[in-house]
């Protein structure tokens, strides 16, 4: 059965004249023990909730997990897939992308992404299985893991936070077969992964990765376990070839034909490319069918289950009814009470109606929280054996916390929110990414978000995350002005099942600007927040604190004598996604002034050539905020001069 999973990856990989045979091959053993005996699931319905999740986060390998799928005979991965891997349309591409098939969990091939996000796959488990019980809610998830996987920073991030909550339903398969792509792992590392992760909490086994007795004890007693547990299963690259095994030729690129003919006569595999004997292929669909009585008990037992309703709400990810309700509320009440907040004051507003009125909203902060505001008042924090809490302390872990947001969202049932400085968000990047790229539901609660920091100075001042992080396709950034439109971005992000949303957010005070509290206009990205008091002679455009400026600019120009428009733009991928129309109305045909306490990078996308960009030019400085923003030069009175120079 092992060889059968060889044998296709070694003609996939041919065939498409390119991949990476070596990991299938070294891993066929230890995959076929984990598929064959201990992975629950039923290959009739990918969906069921309460599959164990299988996370390949050595994605180079991917071929291995397409094979698994065929053989076990998941529908929409037939051989004809197989045939076409890497190619334009498949569904087997060179990493395992989700949503390309309903069996592949995440998206991998960013080494350690996938095992970070596997953590919070457990965490989600763990979660739910709090809230609805083990009849609902009962099983594990399974990694297997590279040499690389494990020098990458996030690994270490990731399976510290595991080892700290105790997050025993989870088991990495380690391929420990010593070589890279420069060649020997010794090259570059010299630390014992077992050693580094029992230190961290971690139940450590190793075994030989050939011997299916040996793997299967390990899987056995890793279900065991009161902890993660990690298995190195000894391997060698690219087994069975007779020149390329244990080396670093077998890693990436095809083994070219006369290397695979060996190969496989070297296995014993006499079957013609892309080709499974009967009786192979019968036994490996029996074990895809394996689970399907689970599955059923599964069924009857949610059939009768009291939260039925609500397991498959948050499941499918519809939002509860209050939700809205309780937004709107206090929309209305921060417009009405008109108070000077500093917006992560008003999103700690907003969680404060959200959480009690969206139970699967899990939140969370990378040691951050009291600045942050992410923790409010009736969430209690998830602990070591604990998992009825609402809020997870992630430490110093930016990166380890957004990819386990992505594997809660991954999961199902959680829509999860982290919360940490701006300028860190450089810290997250990649796992930030892979949600875009995924599609997946997650928000960024991102705060102290300029210069408007003050004191701590140039290294805590973000200048060029605005415009790196709106460079990034399907990511929606806000950046909203004042209280309400906090409530509303807040609405927004949570509404947006399509991808990931980043919330830019002051920390200082800054004024209601907002007077009525009718429909949302952050929803289209840009309105006119003060029409101008005549024919507009500029368009002065903004987003978050600077807005404020640019409402004091318009009072000063008006006292001149020239009436301007102010545009509040809180978010430029909803802006963009309006007709052309609306666009060219709301930011007007004349000058345009864009204002905004970061880098100008892409501002000339809503200014045009003849606009003006007031902002920073280079990095900020350490002192109060007020003294700041004159030094910078992003002022009323510097707004007021550049429009009287340009059109007075």
């Amino acid at each position: 059965m092992a060889n059968a999973l060889r044998a296709l990856a070694i003609d996939a990989v041919e065939a498409a004249k390119s991949g990476h045979p070596g990991m299938p091959l070294g891993m066929a053993d230890a995959a076929s023990v984990l598929w064959t005996r201990f992975l629950k699931f039923d290959a009739a319905d990918p969906s069921w909730p309460d599959r164990d999740r299988f996370v390949l986060s050595a994605g180079h390998g991917s071929m291995l997990l397409y094979a698994l799928l065929y053989l076990t005979g998941f529908a929409g991965m037939e051989m004809e897939a197989l045939r076409r891997f890497r190619q334009l349309h498949s569904v087997a591409a060179g990493h395992p992308e989700a949503g390309l098939h309903p069996a592949i969990e995440t998206t991998t091939g960013p080494l350690g992404q996938g095992l970070a996000t596997a953590v919070g796959m457990v965490l989600a488990e763990r979660l739910l299985a709090a809230r609805f019980g083990r009849s609902l809610v009962d099983h594990r998830t399974w990694v297997i893991a590279s040499d690389g996987d494990l020098m990458e920073g996030i690994s270490h991030e990731a399976a510290s936070l595991a080892g700290h909550l105790r997050l025993a339903r989870l088991t990495v398969l380690y391929d420990d077969n010593a070589i890279s792509i420069d060649g020997p792992t010794e090259l570059a590392t010299s630390d014992d992964p077992l050693k580094r992760f029992a230190a961290l909490g971690w139940a450590v086994k190793r075994v030989d990765g050939f011997d299916p007795a040996a793997v299967a004890a390990a899987l056995a007693a890793s279900g065991r376990s009161q902890r993660p547990s990690l298995i190195a299963c000894r391997t060698i690259i690219g087994y069975g070839a007779p020149h390329k095994a244990g080396t670093a030729a077998a890693h990436g690129s095809a083994l070219g034909a006369e290397e695979a003919a060996a190969t496989k006569r070297a296995l014993g595999w006499g079957a013609p490319p892309f080709t499974v004997p009967e009786d192979l292929l019968a036994s490996w669909r029996t074990a895809g069918a394996r689970g399907a009585a689970q599955r059923r008990a599964w069924l009857r037992r949610l059939a009768h289950h009291p939260l039925r309703g609500e397991f498959e709400r948050v499941m499918s990810g519809r939002l509860p009814d209050a939700a809205h309700a309780a937004l709107a509320a206090l929309k209305a009440e921060l417009i009405g009470t008109r108070a000077k907040l500093a917006t992560r004051q008003a999103s700690q507003k907003v969680l404060d109606v959200l959480v009690p009125a969206v139970p699967e909203l899990i939140g969370g902060s990378a040691d951050l929280s009291p600045s942050t505001l992410t923790e409010v008042r009736g969430m209690t924090a998830v602990a070591p054996g604990n998992y009825a809490g609402r809020y997870i302390h992630y430490g110093v872990r930016e990166h380890g916390m957004a990819a386990a947001m992505n594997g809660m969202a991954r999961h199902g049932g959680i829509i999860p929110y982290g919360g940490t400085f701006l300028v860190f968000s450089d810290y997250m990047r990649p796992a930030i990414r892979l949600a875009a790229l995924m599609g997946t539901r997650a928000i960024y609660v991102l705060t102290h978000d300029s210069i408007g920091l003050g004191e701590d100075g140039p290294t805590h001042q973000p200048i060029e995350q605005l415009a790196s992080l709106r460079a990034m396709p399907n990511l929606f950034v806000f950046r909203p002005a004042d209280a309400a439109e906090t409530a509303e971005c807040w609405e927004l992000a949570l509404r947006r099942a399509e991808g990931p949303s980043a919330l830019a957010l002051s920390r200082q005070a800054l004024p209601a600007l907002r007077a009525e509290a009718g429909e949302s206009l952050s929803a289209r990205g840009g309105y006119v927040l003060a029409e101008a008091d005549g024919e507009r002679r500029a368009t002065l455009i903004a987003s978050g604190s600077e807005v404020a400026i640019a409402m004091q600019a318009r009072e000063a120009l008006a006292a001149l004598g020239m009436p301007v428009a102010v545009v509040s733009l809180p978010c430029w991928e909803l802006f963009s996604a309006q007709d052309s129309s609306y666009r060219e109305a709301v930011l007007g045909a004349g000058l345009r002034v864009g204002i905004e306490a970061a880098g100008g990078f892409g501002w000339e996308r809503w200014l045009g050539a003849d606009g003006i960009f007031i902002g920073m030019r280079g990095f900020g400085a350490s002192a109060p905020a007020e003294d700041l923003y004159r030094h910078f030069g992003i002022t009323s009175a510097a707004v007021a001069e550049a429009v009287r120079e340009r059109v007075g």
